[in-house]
């Protein structure tokens, strides 16, 4: 036994900064101010708005990288700490082994380490060892260069411990060599890293369904290199595979580690020792070895298409929360139904619910002429200046009938509203505490009608997930999925910023430092004291204490505050600072506010100091110029052309102009207006190579495209958004391009350690 270490409670602690500062090549005194500002309780979007002189101006998206990577590398440590005493428990511990596990930055490799000494379940090596066949086992792992391997087992046949002959000696010894081959963590690292490289995936139909009709038949004979598999594909095979479809089998050419195992284990030539170590090698690497490496390299490449299906949903549901709202008008709501009738939900400015009703458009002329007169009524009392329609079932009929009575006079105009997650708020206990007489349906009109006045303060009511702009978001890891959604939902309400006294708890429990139960509180305060009056109010809410305050209060609007700056994006502990800028120009605060000409006399460079400085005044100047600013752009409603209201109106050629509803790895589906989604695979989305359909279009974005096929019995249109010479036919599909959700071209070749978009991935995510 080599010597022994110190014991593990003398290992020193541990700071993960300038492991993080590398991996992310971020100055170091940036990645300490941020673990320090997390550690004080500061919330990512405050940190990356109001303490931007710390960390030199990161955004959130490095702030988050190193939060992050804080969190794995801290994980790391209390595994390690834990490894650590459990060898050194065993009597294991030896320098050279404590400074392998001091050095390594990966959980795998820990793992790796730890396993030679793990408790294992009764292996067929713990049997032969039982059987005392270890010092054989010895004999063959040391190589001597005399004797013979069955001259030696001889002396270990034993029919009492089940040993029965030479050969059963021989058998249990090269179990215990194969079992510490394995567990080797150069060669399974290098196994690993082999099947990233050069490992493919096979796949194929079941025999249950072999002769069935699938949606995975485009996976009938199937391959693909492991390191070029896009996410959605990989999702697509794991789905089909848990739906018992498909049988998946992962590959790699074995002969490289092989070699490798020789190199390492450098048995003696023309020696029988040599070939017993040989075949405990060979039974190691497909019995121990292969199973393992399989199993690991599938949650790297799962994990892998986890993160950037993720990323797609996260970048698809940051456009959609910031898509233009329609701003502070009164809107009727209709929640299309056929049955039980269609559901109007007319809101005033605020969101406040003044009247509804119930029309019928399919039981004959007597009931259509009725609801043409109860819409009409509503639109002449309350004046709403448009008319949300739900885009779900019955949605484009009901769309075409209120545009057909508001043909004949002036009114409001109409627009199909998504109503993905709109059920799913509708029967939520948010709805039930907010409208706790209603019908399902009535809320769910109120919840369209208030989506076009302000998608992100009504979407923030419902499970992000449920909202429907991802890929096999119910494939990917749940709580990644929660926890990246919840991050985008937090960073655009922060971004847009919220009115105190108009927002509802979900929105406010959104706001950096706030949270559910503080905003129940924030509400109850305002509706028992009347609406807010100025920001330092606040700390009048029970359990808003100053550091609560700090995080939230930049990023709450009191709009006719007492103070001017209420309004804006100035944060209260900048007041005396901007209140000095009017003074030196002469003016009031309130003159300053708003006149772009005044602010650019400003000379901020008297005002710097050791906290203040030109990021934070950079930022103090753009709000003065444009106090509170939505940073979401101009609503405009999408023109859907009036001859195309089914998927039998459209024909190929058919030029007409979208809506982008999702964006995925192949492709952006378009709403064109006949209830069913159209494909613009991504090599139909440019004229020029797109790699990434993100890097062109976003959620909400107008697209004309023109019909490349129409397939009416799978309910499945394809579009293109190519340019098209005058005159000539609609270009078809690309030889190679399968349908959606079949093989989609391969992906280029990337590195494959990276394991998705994290900054961090290729060193700590193996």
């Amino acid at each position: 036994m080599s010597e022994r270490s110190a014991s593990p409670t003398a290992l020193p602690a541990y700071d993960p900064a300038q492991d993080i500062a590398d991996e992310l090549k971020l100055p170091l005194a940036v990645v300490q101010a941020v673990i320090a500002l997390l550690a004080e309780g500061a919330t990512v979007p405050f940190i990356a708005r109001y303490r931007k002189e710390a960390t030199q101006g990161a955004d959130e998206v490095a702030i988050r990288a190193i939060e992050e990577l804080r969190t794995y590398l801290t994980e790391l440590d209390a595994r390690r700490r834990t490894v650590v005493a459990e060898i050194d428990k065993q009597g294991k511990l030896t320098p050279e082994l404590l400074k392998k596990l001091l050095a390594t930055r990966s959980k795998a490799e820990l793992e790796d380490l730890y396993l030679p000494f793990k408790p294992k379940r009764r292996t067929r090596a713990q049997i032969a060892r039982e059987r005392g066949l270890e010092p054989l086992a010895d004999l063959i792992w040391s190589q001597p260069s005399s004797g013979d391997p069955v001259t030696a087992a001889k002396a270990y046949v034993d029919p009492a411990k089940e040993v029965a002959d030479v050969d059963a000696a021989l058998a249990g010894a090269r179990d215990i060599c194969a079992e510490r081959i394995s567990e080797l963590p150069e060669i399974r690292s290098a196994l690993r890293e082999e099947f990233l490289r050069t490992g493919t995936v096979r796949v194929g139909k079941t025999k249950a369904f072999a002769d069935k009709v699938t949606k995975f038949d485009s996976y009938a004979d199937f391959s693909e290199p492991l390191r070029s598999i896009p996410s959605h594909r990989f999702l697509a095979i794991e789905r089909g595979e848990h739906e018992e479809v498909l049988r998946v089998e992962l590959e790699t050419d074995t002969a490289p580690i092989m070699r490798k195992l020789e190199h390492t284990l450098k048995p003696r030539p023309n020696t029988g020792f040599a070939r017993e170590l040989k075949a405990a090698a060979e039974d190691a690497l497909q019995r121990l070895l292969l199973p393992s490496a399989r199993t690991d390299t599938r949650a790297a490449i799962k994990q892998r298409a986890d993160t950037e299906a993720v990323q797609i949903f996260a970048q698809n549901l940051r456009e959609l929360l910031l898509s233009a709202p329609l701003g502070s008008q009164a809107v009727l709501g209709i929640d299309p139904g056929q049955r039980t009738g269609c559901k109007c939900a007319l809101v005033d400015a605020t969101g406040k619910l003044i009247a509804n009703a119930t029309i019928y458009l399919v039981q004959g002329e007597e009931s259509l002429k009725r609801a043409k007169d109860t819409l009409l009524k509503l639109c002449a009392t309350h004046k709403p200046i448009a008319i949300a329609v739900g885009n779900g079932t019955h949605g484009r009929e009901t769309e075409a009938f209120v545009r057909d009575c508001l043909a004949s006079q002036p009114g409001p105009f109409c627009v199909s509203v998504s109503e993905s997650g709109a059920s799913v708020y509708s029967a939520s206990e948010i709805a039930r505490e907010e409208f706790p007489d209603l019908d399902l349906t009535v809320r769910g009109a109120i919840s369209i009608a208030r989506r076009l006045q302000d998608p992100l303060a009504e979407l923030v009511k419902v499970e992000p997930k449920s909202i429907g702009v991802g890929q096999y978001q119910h494939d990917v890891s749940q709580t990644l999925l929660v926890r990246k959604l919840d991050e985008v939902v937090e960073s655009c309400v922060n971004q847009v910023g919220v009115e105190v006294n108009t927002a509802s708890a979900p929105l406010l429990s959104r706001v950096a430092g706030i949270g559910p139960t503080l905003a129940k509180k924030i509400v109850a305060h305002r509706d028992a004291n009347g609406s807010f009056r100025s920001r330092k109010q606040l700390l009048k809410v029970a359990g808003l204490g100053p550091r609560a305050f700090e995080q939230c209060a930049g990023f709450l609007r009191i709009s006719s505050a007492e103070h001017p700056l209420d309004g804006s994006g100035v944060h209260p502990e900048r007041y005396a600072l901007v209140e000095r800028m009017a003074k030196d120009l002469g003016v009031k605060l309130s003159e300053l506010i708003g006149r772009a000409e005044l602010v650019d006399k400003i000379d901020i460079k008297r005002y710097e100091s050791e906290d203040v400085g030109a990021y934070t005044l950079g930022d103090i100047l753009a709000e003065l110029k444009k106090p509170g600013r939505d940073p979401r752009k101009s609503f405009e409603p999408p023109q859907f052309r009036e001859d195309v209201r089914t998927l039998e109106d459209l024909k190929v050629g058919m030029e007409l102009e979208g809506v982008v509803t999702n964006v995925t790895a192949f492709g952006a589906f378009v709403d064109v207006g006949v209830h069913q989604d159209g494909l613009v695979h991504v090599s139909q989305l440019a004229d020029r190579f797109v790699k990434n359909p993100a890097e062109v279009v976003k959620v909400g974005d107008r697209l004309k495209v023109h019909v490349l096929e129409v397939d009416l019995q799978r309910r499945r249109i394809g579009l293109s958004a190519r340019t098209r010479q005058a005159g000539a036919p609609a270009p078809g599909p690309k030889p190679n391009a399968p349908a959606a959700g079949g093989p989609q071209p391969r992906a280029p070749r990337e590195d494959p350690k990276k394991f998705g978009n994290n900054p961090f991935a290729n060193r700590f995510r193996r």
